[in-house]
C-alpha cells in the first residue's frame, strides 16, 4: 500500500526521517516491472534554518523549488558531476524541509540494480546516496514526481522498534558551522547496506 499524502504533510520531519525506515521505495523499470528497495538509512533537512539545507537562509533557485511545493514530492539533484540523490519533501507549501534516502537495501529486481551498477556485490549496490539512484534508475527527471504516482513511490513494508535504530551526525556537511553536530541521521542498527560512513 502506498504511503498517505498524511505521511508526508506531518510538521515534524525529523519524525518523518525516523518513519521512513523501513518503506519500499519503488520506481518501475521501463516495462513497468517493480525495482524496489527497504529505505534503511535516511538524513533530515530542516529548511531555512539550518545550514546544511540548500534552502538555508530561504535560498530559493530553480534547482531547490521543488522543495518549497507541498509534501510527498521527490527532490532530486546533481551532485559532484556525477551523481544524483533523492529526498522525500516534506510538510506544507512554504516549507522547504526533505529527507534525503542515504541507503536503501534490495528488495525486488536484484538483477537489473547489479546490471545498472555495473555487476558489483549484493551489498555495495545501495549503500549510498548515489548509488542508490544509479541502481534504482533514479535521475533528474524525476525531479517533483508526486510520490503516490506511477514513476516513484513508497510503500508500507517493515517497522523497526527504537531499539533497533541508531541516531547521529549527518554526512559530508563540514561547512554547516553549528549543525555539523545535528543527530538528524537516522540508521536500522547493524543494516549492511548502511553507507560506511559512520
Amino acid at each position: 500500500m502506498k504511503l498517505s499524502t498524511r505521511f508526508f504533510l506531518r510538521q515534524d520531519t525529523l519524525l518523518i526521517a525516523r518513519s521512513l525506515l523501513g518503506k519500499l521505495l519503488v520506481v518501475p523499470d521501463g516495462e513497468g516491472n517493480r525495482v524496489s528497495g527497504m529505505i534503511v538509512e535516511t538524513e533530515a533537512y530542516l529548511g531555512p534554518n539550518d545550514r546544511a539545507a540548500h534552502s538555508f537562509g530561504g535560498r530559493r533557485t530553480t534547482r531547490n523549488e521543488v522543495m518549497y511545493g507541498i509534501g510527498g514530492r521527490a527532490y532530486v539533484f546533481f551532485v559532484y558531476g556525477m551523481y544524483y540523490q533523492f529526498n522525500v519533501v516534506t510538510g506544507p507549501v512554504d516549507r522547504p524541509h526533505a529527507v534525503l534516502i542515504r541507503a536503501i537495501e534490495p528488495v525486488e529486481n536484484l538483477e537489473l540494480m547489479t546490471a545498472r551498477r555495473g555487476g558489483l556485490k549484493q551489498q555495495a549496490l545501495t549503500s549510498g546516496p548515489g548509488k542508490l539512484c544509479i541502481a534504482l534508475g533514479i535521475d533528474r527527471s524525476m525531479n517533483g514526481e508526486d510520490l503516490r504516482g506511477e514513476r516513484v513511490w513508497l510503500e508500507q513494508y517493515k517497522t523497526f522498534r527504537e531499539s533497533h535504530v541508531s541516531t547521529g551526525k549527518r554526512v559530508g556537511i563540514d561547512y554547516a558551522q553549528d549543525y555539523i553536530d545535528k543527530p538528524w541521521r537516522f540508521w536500522v542498527t547493524s543494516n549492511k547496506f548502511v553507507s560506511k560512513s559512520r
